[in-house]
Parts: structure tokens; C-alpha cells; sequence
């Protein structure tokens, strides 16, 4: 649906629902906050960035206890494996008669993070880690300071190189002692636990941020597209390839969590947790007890960093395109959309320093859990489907798919749109807010009550703009109640017209060039 609306439209996120239902145009500015929250993301590309740096010391510093952030209390891996050392979570805490923490635990809380005591103890700015995330918003920019041109060409190595990590990944993980296990414990089921809905709402949010659905991206990417481009077949093949990846790097996640379990005797749920820990901690952990091991965590890392990389620009992408949009005749100059890219990043950069902070780690989780949770994406969710299934209509819309691809879609995408869809997307919103847990450290401490305060008014800010959107548009315009819900319910479609052109593309090739034809249907 989202990528029918940017390629039928032309538009990015915010612009495209004037074509479509003027009253929802409020989704766009939500999108907007909500990606705004998600650059905060990028703390996690500067983690990885970090640690790809120590990757090639030899020996791995957070194999070892013989560096200044280490207390007494350090166990380093040599040691643990060859013991009756067992972990009893992902933290690290290491029990063999008194309490201990393990290397890779102190390398991430002290080496990287010098994690103070809660949020409301910032600590210092760490300069190591203040240089990484500057690296990563300078590689940011310029993947997308010329627009499709610029990404177009990054995309094809940071989309394809992660596939060829992962490949390797895969065959090590799979020839690890123990790593069987680990693939059984992946694919056997517990139909027990289908009863609990927590884990109906973790699968809800894997496919909501595992797909970039209501993030705007996926509009913004498609309203790139010619009209002409069949945007139901990429669909399915985007669907079919963004599931296998996930499913097969499964295996590459749990061979190594098999390999783990088996060398430290315990088994594979009390490994690992979920979370940043995973790909800081656990794995890690489990590549510096393999032979070479600088060589896998170089891999695994390079991997982590382009896959985000990816999902960031894509989000930078999003919010420039529909900047223009908004401003066209001041934005389509020269150079304005680099100049206005400098400033977005570098206000950004400003604002992100507090994650490089030694109390950064509760502001990221903070922000992750409120500001840019499933929660806001299902409600924007639930009303472009109104919007598009009510008041466009689902069979405008597969009229539309139709004129552009030649292919009528099936009669499961309108109930979809229509009554599917909605329905689920009302149903996991409810039940969000009934399986809610206030946010806790990763020590199970809480939050002081002002970070709760802050975390609800980010939440509320992100979903805000549709209901003050929808009360100010009813407000302007003329006529009785049920006069304006009319005219802002149904676009007019007699003013509807595409743009043949973004100034910042380089030729008219590349611009979303649209055919006499197809522009009279409107």
C-alpha cells in the first residue's frame, strides 16, 4: 500500500496525503517526529563503529582483563571457559563462589560506555565515542546530500556487501561445536507460549521495523519510482527477501549462541537476552572464543554497521524528501538541499552528544522505548488505512495499481486495506498499552519520575499531530460540519497534478517524469 501511494502520488510522506485524503495529512508530520526520534538510532552505528576499531588488537580487549577499565573483580574468557564459570545473564555477572563480572560485560559498561549510575547522572561526553558517532553522521550525509543519485549508488554496496558477511558468518557459525543446538533451539517451537501476548506484540513490532511500515521511507522510496514500474511485483519480492534474510540469519545468531551455551555449560536461554547486549555483548563474546577471532568480528561488525548505515539514510532520506516537498519553491534551488543537510546533521550531531555521555546509554532507552516505539507506528498505521481504504477507496487504489502496472492486485489486498489491517493494527495498539512495563535499567533500576514524563510526552508528540491536524483543517475550512468533512475527506481530483521534476536530480532521466496519459486520469 505504502509503496502504491509514493509511486501513484509522486510525493514523499507528508505531501502525498493531500492527493489522497487531505484530513490525514497529519500521519506525515507524525512520521516526521517519529523519524526524528529514530535518528537516535545511530549511537548504536557509533557502538559499532567503536568496536570495530579495537577488532584488530590482538588480543580482543574484551577477551582479556588486562586493560584499564578492568576492576578485580574482572574474569576474562580464557579463564571462564576453562572453569566452572557459568553466567547467569547476558549482563555478564559471573558466579564461581563470589560475584564477578566477565570481560566482555566491563569492556562494554566501562570500556565504551563508562556507564554511570542512572539518567539522572550524566557523567562526561566519552571523546572516543563522541568521534565515532561524528564519523557516522559525516558518512550519513554523504549518502544522501545529492538525493537518489548519491544513494542509489551507495545502496548497491551497503545492501549487497552485509549479505556476503552474513554468508561467512553463516558457515562459521554452523561449523562451531554446539552450534546444532543452538539451530534446534531456533526452530523448535513452544506452542505453549503462543498464549502469551507478549509475544504476539514482539512479533507485531519485528514486522512493523523489520519492514519500515508507517516510517515513511517506504513512500518516499516509491514515489522515486516511474509510474509505470511494477510496484506490486517488488512488493512481493521485497517481502520474500526481507523475511528469508531475517530467517536465515537466524541460523548465523543462534549456531554462535549454541557454541556458547556448550563452552560455558549452561544452557542457551540464559546466554543471551534481547537487546543491545546481543550484538555488543553475547556476540562478541562468542567470536573471541573462535580461532581468528579478529577476523569474524571484523566481519560481523563491518556487517552491523553498513545494515545500519542503510537504515538511516534511507530515514535522513525521508525527512529531506518531504522537507522539499513542503518548501518547493524555495528548496528545488541550488544547493539549498545540501545546505539545508549540513545544518540538519549537524543540529542533530549537537542534540545526539548527549548519547556519548556516561548516562547516554538511559537516554537511548529512553527515547527507544517511548518516542519511537510500535505503539505510534501502529496508531499512524491504523489511519492510512482508514485513509486509504475509506476514503480513497481500496478499489480507486487497485484501480490506480491496475493503470500503473497493468496487474489488477488480488481481492485479499482491499479486505486488507480495508478491514484486515486496521483491525490488527487497532487491536496491538490496545493491547500495547495493557502488556505495558515501565522502563527499567538494564540492572533492573527505574527511572526517576521525570524521564517517565518525558518519555510519555515524546510518545505523545509522535501520534499528536494527526488529531491537531485533523481539528485545525476542519476549523479552516468553510461550511457546515458535515460540508467540510466532505471536501476534506475525498482529494479533489480536478487539482490533483504530479511534479515531472526535483531540482536536485541531475537530468530529467532521473526525475519522477510522468506521462500526458496517465496525468489526464486525474
Amino acid at each position: 500500500m505504502e509503496t502504491v501511494i509514493g509511486q501513484y502520488t509522486q510525493e514523499g510522506a507528508v505531501t502525498c496525503w493531500t492527493k489522497l485524503c487531505p484530513l490525514a495529512k497529519g500521519t506525515g508530520y507524525s512520521i516526521i517526529m517519529i523519524q526524528l526520534y529514530s535518528r537516535f538510532y545511530i549511537i548504536i552505528l557509533a557502538w559499532a563503529v567503536f568496536y570495530l576499531i579495537y577488532s584488530f588488537r590482538d588480543p580482543l580487549p574484551w577477551a582479556t582483563c588486562n586493560n584499564p577499565w578492568n576492576t578485580d573483580l574482572c574474569v576474562d574468557l580464557t579463564s571462564a571457559s576453562t572453569s566452572t564459570v557459568h553466567t547467569s545473564n547476558l549482563t555478564g555477572n559471573w558466579t564461581s563462589g563470589n560475584l564477578t563480572t566477565s570481560s566482555v560485560s566491563e569492556f562494554w559498561e566501562r570500556g565504551v560506555l563508562s556507564l554511570s549510575g542512572g539518567i539522572d547522572e550524566p557523567g562526561t561526553v566519552q571523546w572516543k565515542l563522541l568521534l565515532c558517532l561524528l564519523a557516522c553522521w559525516v558518512a550519513c550525509y554523504f549518502c544522501v546530500w545529492k538525493g537518489v543519485r548519491s544513494t542509489g549508488k551507495v545502496v548497491y554496496f551497503t545492501a549487497v556487501f552485509p549479505y556476503v558477511m552474513l554468508a561467512i558468518l553463516l558457515v562459521r557459525g554452523l561449523t562451531l561445536p554446539g552450534a546444532w543446538q543452538g539451530v534446534v533451539y531456533y526452530l523448535y517451537p513452544d506452542p505453549s507460549r503462543l498464549t502469551d501476548l507478549e509475544v504476539w506484540m514482539e512479533a507485531a513490532a519485528q514486522v512493523l521495523f523489520s519492514y519500515g511500515v508507517a516510517s515513511g521511507t517506504i513512500i518516499t522510496l516509491g514515489s522515486y519510482n516511474k509510474v509505470k514500474n511494477n510496484c506490486y511485483k517488488d512488493s512481493l519480492w521485497l517481502c520474500l527477501l526481507n523475511s528469508s534474510t531475517s530467517f536465515v540469519a537466524g541460523f548465523a545468531v543462534f549456531s554462535a549462541l549454541g557454541y556458547m551455551a556448550q563452552q560455558q555449560g549452561v544452557p542457551i536461554n540464559k546466554v543471551v537476552q534481547s537487546g543491545p547486549g546481543l550484538a555488543f555483548i553475547a556476540y562478541p563474546q562468542a567470536v573471541a572464543m573462535m580461532p581468528l577471532p579478529q577476523l569474524w568480528a571484523a566481519c560481523f561488525f563491518i556487517m552491523l554497521i553498513l545494515l545500519g548505515l542503510d537504515t538511516l539514510f534511507a530515514g535522513l532520506e525521508t525527512i529531506t524528501s518531504s522537507v522539499i516537498d513542503l518548501f518547493p519553491d524555495q528548496m528545488r534551488r541550488p544547493w539549498r538541499r545540501e545546505i539545508f543537510l549540513i545544518f540538519f546533521c549537524f543540529a542533530s550531531f549537537i542534540v545526539h552528544i548527549s548519547l556519548t555521555t556516561q548516562g547516554g546509554m538511559y537516554v537511548f532507552q529512553l527515547v527507544d522505548h517511548y518516542g519511537a516505539n510500535g505503539a505510534c507506528i501502529l496508531f499512524v498505521s491504523f489511519v492510512q488505512c482508514m485513509a486509504v481504504g475509506w476514503a480513497f477507496g481500496a478499489e480507486e487504489m487497485c484501480v490506480a495499481v491496475k493503470d500503473m502496472t497493468g496487474q489488477r492486485p488480488s481481492t485479499l489486498f482491499k479486505l486488507c486495506w480495508r478491514y484486515f489491517t486496521p483491525l490488527i493494527c487497532m487491536v496491538c495498539f490496545i493491547c500495547s498499552f495493557l502488556d505495558y512495563q515501565p522502563l527499567t535499567s538494564s540492572a533492573g533500576k527505574k527511572y526517576p519520575d521525570w524521564a517517565y514524563s518525558l518519555g510519555w510526552a515524546m510518545a505523545l508528540s509522535s501520534v499528536i499531530a494527526i488529531p491537531i491536524w485533523t481539528v485545525w483543517k476542519i476549523y479552516l475550512t468553510e461550511g457546515t460540519l458535515r460540508q467540510r468533512l466532505l471536501v476534506l475527506w475525498y482529494p479533489v481530483r480536478d487539482s490533483v497534478q504530479h511534479k515531472t521534476n526535483k531540482d536536485y536530480l541531475s537530468n530529467d532521466a532521473e526525475s519522477r517524469n510522468i506521462s500526458d496519459s496517465y496525468s489526464e486520469k486525474f
